[in-house]
């Protein structure tokens, strides 16, 4: 397996890992049952400027061929009010969920965050999506989850000083 950034000739790879994941992942990622990535989704997920949009890909070779099997990104708030914080997301493969491959694509996220100046991560999580709060819940970092309407909102803290 390969921690890397995402690429522009990522596309193909991308969207066969996309037809690869089950309605209920797709969902708690994207909020909605997307199984088809457009021209412009694909565009807004390969084409990052590694300033205010980070994105990394876990691949693993398989016949031959680079596969994705995870990404995860965030998004900075550099043109609003709240400078330091960024949103992230993560999204892993079927087959390869529960093995540590979030964990392991938000600590790459993390230290890079870190590196730029970003002091926390928010994100919009779905109260089923248990694994993502999980692997927050036991980031190490603080966190604070709040209920809001149908999603928890949540804020983590990247800070090592805040660390208890």
């Amino acid at each position: 397996m390969t921690v890397r950034a995402i690429r522009q000739r990522d596309r193909e790879a991308l969207l066969e890992s996309f037809k690869e994941l089950k309605e209920e992942t797709l969902y708690s990622r994207f909020f909605a049952p997307k199984k088809v990535l457009s021209e412009s989704d694909l565009k807004q997920l390969t084409e990052v400027d590694f300033d205010r949009t980070v994105a990394l890909v876990v691949t693993l070779s398989v016949e031959g061929q680079q596969k994705i099997i995870g990404e995860g990104r965030y998004i900075s708030f550099k043109d609003a009010e709240d400078l330091d914080s960024a949103e992230f997301a993560l999204i892993v493969g079927e087959n390869y969920q529960g093995i540590g491959l979030g964990k392991l694509i938000f600590n790459h996220l993390l230290s890079i965050a870190r590196e730029r100046g970003i002091s926390r991560f928010k994100a919009e999580v779905l109260p089923a999506n248990e694994r993502m709060l999980n692997l927050l819940r036991k980031s190490g970092l603080p966190v604070h989850m709040t209920t809001k309407g149908e999603t928890v909102n949540v804020s983590v803290n990247l800070q090592p000083a805040a660390w208890k």
